[in-house]
């Protein structure tokens, strides 16, 4: 199977891909992530006691915030208009688990944008958690679903139900 490359050209040069001919239809993506920690560090912040004041609420505001910007982290992501950036948390018995949910109408999909949303909200839950736990641990980062644009409706093998 040959497939060319969207992101380099016929010299090998990289490039944005021009997707100026693409039709505009609703594109939505959720990424979700966790971070585990110590107990104790997971009591401080579902009771609002971190050092640094409101752990959850900034993250979601960094989430948001992170989203906005992808194009500006990541070399070939168009700057997108987005519609709406949602995170949410859950506590588990050792870890956070954070999910972004990002929507727009636009010509090429975002990801991207909730997969930035969803690492920046959990190094930010470390930042302002550090001093309860600084061996907490970032992970199992990834896409779990992407509606619209040409390939459809896709969702992770395990989130299918």
């Amino acid at each position: 199977m040959s497939k060319s490359l969207t992101h380099i050209d016929a010299d090998g040069t990289a490039r944005m891909v021009d997707v100026g001919a693409k039709a505009e239809t609703r594109r939505v993506a959720v990424a979700s992530g966790r971070i585990s920690m110590t107990g104790a560090a997971l009591a401080a912040i579902r009771a609002g006691d971190a050092p640094k004041g409101d752990v959850l609420g900034t993250a979601r505001i960094a989430g948001i915030m992170a989203a906005k910007k992808t194009s500006d982290l990541i070399p070939m992501c168009h700057p997108l208009p987005l519609d709406a950036v949602n995170l949410d948390f859950a506590f588990e018995d050792s870890a956070i688990t954070a999910r972004a949910t990002v929507s727009l109408n636009g010509r090429t999909g975002v990801e991207m944008e909730a997969i930035t949303a969803v690492s920046v909200a959990l190094v930010t839950i470390y930042d302002m958690a550090k001093a309860l736990d600084k061996a907490m641990v970032i992970g199992d980062i990834r896409l779990i679903e992407k509606i619209g644009g040409k390939s459809g409706h896709w969702k992770a093998a395990d989130q299918l139900q």
